[in-house]
């Protein structure tokens, strides 16, 4: 093997190891930019249906997304099994809903459109005009709820908690939240990409760059040994 073909390796070996070296880190950058994107979208999503719900909706009607209400929990009446600052699910009952002792259901305390409670069913017992009805207790209370939850004012049986993501939730409907979580992301994201395309579009040039000095190197080494085997054969005759 020549002098020529061992440099030639090198340099291939080089390149080689520079294009690895780019490729891992753009690729570090590209699911930095995926596992953001999985957190933040359903969120915005979620906040922007319920926004735009609420503005459509009437007074005692809570937005849903197809009969399941993410609510904020901002209080600890059943720390232990909800905390504050967990986002819930609570999904639509119908008349053929059965409630029972030991279910969780979110109800309105009072009038609709007032405060919803999200409390555990005691007993199922009826009132005094003989309909059914809910005797309720927060977990972490010590007393059962002081009136019985009758079965119009039930918005609905929760069905499960994903921790913190109230926090976030509400955190994201706040001007700071919406910089921070929404517009800050985006900004990242599209300089992200300008950068990425600029570091591609100056790796093409350089390896063009780079195969044309090769190529033309090659070319004067050819050059140059045609010119001494010429040489050669016109001293020899």
């Amino acid at each position: 093997m020549d002098k020529s073909e061992v440099s030639s390796n090198e340099n291939t070996e080089l390149e080689e190891k520079k294009k690895k070296e780019s490729n891992s880190s753009s690729k570090g950058l590209t699911v930095v930019g995926i596992v953001l994107c999985i957190i933040l979208i359903p969120v915005l999503i979620v906040n922007l249906v319920l926004i735009l719900k609420g503005y459509t909706s009437k007074k005692d009607e809570l937005p849903n997304i197809g009969g399941y209400y993410p609510l904020m929990v901002q209080s600890g009446s059943m720390s232990g099994t909800i905390e504050v600052g967990d986002l819930i699910i609570v999904h639509t009952i119908s008349d053929s809903t059965v409630i029972g002792k030991n279910d969780i259901i979110t109800f309105w305390d009072g009038e609709p459109g007032g405060t919803l409670v999200t409390h555990r069913v005691l007993e199922v017992t009826k009132d005094d005009d003989g309909n059914i009805a809910y005797r309720t207790k927060g977990d972490a209370n010590i007393v059962e709820d002081a009136k019985l939850i009758s079965r119009d004012m039930v918005v609905g049986m929760y069905r499960k908690r994903i921790p913190k993501l109230g926090d976030v939730a509400l955190f994201m409907q706040t001007i700071p939240g919406l910089i921070v979580c929404v517009v800050l992301p985006l900004v990242l994201f599209i300089l992200y990409d300008v950068i990425s395309r600029r570091r591609i579009e100056k790796s093409e040039k350089k390896e063009t760059a780079e195969l044309l000095e090769e190529l033309e190197r090659l070319r004067q080494e050819k050059a140059a040994r045609e010119a001494g085997s010429k040489d050669r054969s016109e001293g020899g005759s």
